[in-house]
């Protein structure tokens, strides 16, 4: 009779639509957990797809957002995302269940009526509904996020062109000669062409479609960064120190986005750092599975409160927004990168101390995979 029963348990196909890095998160895990131990009253199939590798499901589901959940069999097709998939597929199951008896049962006499009076179609309908929905709160966060992009092109824009036609109509009144007004039109626009880099970095997505980690020896990477900067910190006397293990293993990285890192907290550390002060790269094999770096200055400190939030786009803080140059974009660049790998960055400082650094890099193990 168990067998037969068995037999008889309805077929649940799931394709869950995610990057590697994404399985860590908890709602996912406890998805999988859900789905692997208890007994779901289906016969369930859990597929995993990483976009990068078979980006037609993308448009294949109209996947508006990643990760996301597709209910392929039984139909209707229905999709899952958002930071709750594990309880929308927990709160849908007992109705799925409920789909599958009445279906499974030939009657021609009248509708079926569910709990509440509620006809299957009224259901089905409720089903649609509930995804359109969904993909309507992906699509609005999509648009805010570019609107944002916008906002903060135009709001950064205005300070660059506006000292720059100062400086034309100074000229026209003879206030100033044409090699100084050359000499503001041409850092008017180094400025508005770094703005330009930092703002593509945070408002393009194809850059993690494009994402390819691979071995990658960290202290090479760094001494690489360390030349590349060298003119920066000889200059003012910066002094670089080092403490990075002979024996460090191999991280599974993607080069340039872990050079642009490096160089971005390098260059933060400079930028906060008196002539003649020192910056210091420490690497870290914390445990086997990540590498941990930190790069420290003592520069003016971050108040408590703002290190949060630095880490989001375009935030500049108060007390050192008048004393360098730089967009406040930077760190949020350094975020997407450090979590697309899988790790993490954060911040410790204290005001009048310094600020340091840390991020984590997954280990490589041999086999192309962290």
């Amino acid at each position: 009779m168990s067998g037969e029963n068995k037999n008889e348990r309805r077929k649940l196909k799931l394709l869950l639509v995610a990057n590697r890095q994404h399985l860590s998160r908890e709602d996912l895990r406890s998805l999988i957990n859900y789905i692997e131990l208890e007994d779901c009253g289906f016969d369930v199939s859990l597929q995993f797809s990483d976009p990068s590798e078979q980006p037609e499901l993308l448009e294949l589901h109209r996947l508006v957002a990643i990760p996301a959940l597709v209910k392929v069999e039984p139909k209707p097709k229905q999709i899952f995302a958002g930071s709750s998939i594990f309880e929308q597929i927990r709160n849908w199951m007992p109705r799925w269940e409920q789909e599958g008896l009445i279906s499974g049962i030939d009657l021609n006499l009248r509708t079926p009526e569910f709990e509440g009076g509620q006809t299957r179609q009224e259901l089905l309908l409720e089903d649609d509904l509930l995804l359109l929905r969904q993909e309507n709160e992906t699509l609005s966060k999509r648009v805010e996020s570019q609107e944002r992009v916008l906002r903060m092109v135009a709001h950064e824009l205005r300070t660059p062109l506006a000292a720059a036609v100062l400086a034309l109509q100074s000229q026209k009144l003879g206030q100033i000669d044409s090699q100084k007004f050359q000499e503001v039109i041409k850092r008017r626009l180094e400025e508005i062409e770094v703005l330009s880099k930092d703002l593509l970095e945070v408002g393009s997505t194809k850059w993690e479609a494009l994402f390819n980690p691979q071995k990658v020896n960290l202290a090479t990477l760094s001494a690489e960064a360390i030349l590349e900067l060298e003119k920066s910190w000889l200059k003012r006397g910066v002094g670089i120190q080092t403490d990075i293990p002979s024996d460090l293993p191999y991280v599974y990285a993607d080069v340039g986005r872990m050079r642009q890192v490096i160089l971005n907290l390098m260059e933060n550390a400079l930028k906060f750092s008196k002539n003649g002060e020192s910056i210091s790269i420490r690497m870290l094999h914390r445990t086997n599975q990540w590498v941990q770096v930190s790069i420290c200055d003592r520069g003016p400190g971050i108040p408590e409160e703002e290190q949060e939030r630095i880490f989001l786009d375009r935030v500049r803080l108060p007390q050192t927004s008048n004393e360098t140059d730089g967009f406040g974009i930077g760190l949020s660049v350094c975020r997407r990168i450090v979590e697309v790998h899988g790790g993490k960055i954060w911040v410790i400082s204290e005001p009048g101390k310094g600020s340091c650094f840390y991020f984590t890099v997954p280990v490589w193990n041999g086999n192309d995979k962290p």
